[in-house]
């Protein structure tokens, strides 16, 4: 009998946990933008937010732990980016 070694650490479960969450918000996210009556409508748009709490906070704890590393942006890039998409809003 084989003893399976492969143990998932913190680390890689709440990694899991953040692509879970990533997925599902993507879905609920569809879902909100076909709904045929306001009614439905409202709901998935308040499962979306409780959804995007839950990927938020499971990211905030993985920055927490050092585990989920950002970078500043570069400003020129931003101010770069932001001029770009002004001039295609205005023109």
């Amino acid at each position: 009998m084989q003893v399976n070694t492969n143990q998932y650490g913190d680390k890689e479960m709440m990694d899991d946990a953040l692509s879970s969450q990533k997925f599902v918000t993507g879905g609920y996210n569809n879902f909100a933008n076909e709904c045929a009556t306001p009614a439905l409508k409202t709901d998935f748009m308040n499962i979306l937010n409780e959804e995007h709490q839950i990927q938020h906070e499971l990211f905030l704890e993985m920055q927490k732990r050092g585990w989920y590393q950002v970078e500043a942006a570069d400003q020129n890039k931003v101010t770069q980016a932001k001029q770009k998409y002004m001039a295609q809003s205005n023109g």
